[in-house]
């Protein structure tokens, strides 16, 4: 079961405002897009909502997953077909996981005339709000036959306590 590396984010840490940036990056994208629907609608507002969700739709894939709390653990499961294992990224925060992946799909034109094709690049995107905070050292991901499951472990309640005071 191939294993998935994960990217562990502590709150003001350098690569928390890496997570942030790609994510400002993807909300400009998106944004864009939907000035470009608003622009072809010929600029009547009206429909803003209808342009945003239009526009995440076709620029993200947002997967099906499921997120399940055990004694100590969140486990989350998310639909990742046709992704390899080194296209997928994982963040963990203190208080959320990262999912993503980008894949695009190239012809090698050695191989003959493409009569027909619908892969392109997909985009996936996916934030999962922990309703408990998590110890980001200890999040595993693997993914195995097309689903990504992921395992973080709460954070020790009794340290929380000791920080906090």
């Amino acid at each position: 079961m191939p294993q998935v590396a994960v990217e562990k984010v502590h709150e003001g840490s350098e690569k928390s405002e890496s997570l942030s940036t790609r994510i400002g990056n993807l909300v400009e994208k998106i944004r864009e897009r939907a000035f470009k629907f608003f622009q072809d609608r010929g600029s009547r507002h009206g429909s803003d909502l209808e342009d945003w969700l239009k526009a995440e739709r076709e620029l993200i894939w947002i997967p099906e997953a499921d997120l399940v709390e055990t004694d100590g653990r969140f486990e989350v499961q998310v639909a990742v077909p046709g992704f390899q294992a080194s296209e997928v990224s994982v963040s963990a925060s203190p208080d959320s996981l990262v999912v993503s992946a980008d894949s695009m799909h190239r012809h090698d034109q050695t191989k003959g005339d493409v009569r027909f094709c619908e892969f392109g690049e997909r985009n996936l995107f996916r934030r999962f709000d922990l309703p408990a905070p998590i110890n980001v050292e200890k999040v595993t991901a693997n993914l195995d036959k097309g689903v990504l499951k992921l395992t973080a472990e709460k954070a020790d309640s009794g340290k929380q306590a000791a920080a906090a005071a």
